[in-house]
């Protein structure tokens, strides 16, 4: 069996205990199962990736929604002040992700994000096309990119060799 069915059997079974499927005893049952398991796999010998890739997940959750939150207040404040710091432009961006989920989250989180818009994936899938509303300077942008919202994808979809 493997560590997420585990975990979900475990929180399953927290939910029994405690006699309702609702979401706060699965969410609470969850965390307990994956503790339960993070500390029995030194006995079991089987060095697993889940560990590491619901840890990533989380990563990924929290950092874009702060990302989201931040790019929200930046496009009011320029929207509501009398002075607009907003300098669109096309941005080619070269692609890290190379499975076709890698390669969807990034450019949905891109696109969910305001202020940055995917407009296209070039066939050879190497390449990402963006609007960006505050491109002052578009290699930022990229490399914004890149170290944040691409490099948290491909840490949670894609496995290492």
């Amino acid at each position: 069996m493997n560590n997420l069915a585990a975990n979900l059997m475990l929180a399953a079974v927290w939910a029994i205990f405690f006699g309702g499927f609702n979401w706060l005893t699965m969410t609470s049952g969850f965390i307990l199962g994956y503790g339960v398991l993070w500390l029995l796999q030194p006995l079991t010998g089987v060095q697993s990736s889940y560990f590491r890739k619901v840890w990533y997940w989380l990563k990924l959750v929290v950092l874009f929604h702060y990302e989201l939150i931040v790019s929200s207040f930046q496009v009011i404040w320029d929207i509501l002040t009398p002075t607009h710091r907003a300098e669109p432009a096309l941005i080619d961006m070269p692609l890290d992700a190379k499975t076709d989920l890698g390669i969807l989250l990034v450019t949905n989180l891109i696109s969910l994000t305001p202020g940055t818009l995917c407009i296209d994936v070039s066939p050879d899938r190497k390449t990402l096309k963006i609007h960006a509303m505050f491109a002052n300077d578009p290699e930022q942008v990229v490399r914004t990119l890149k170290t944040g919202m691409e490099q948290w994808v491909i840490d949670a979809v894609e496995e290492r060799g």
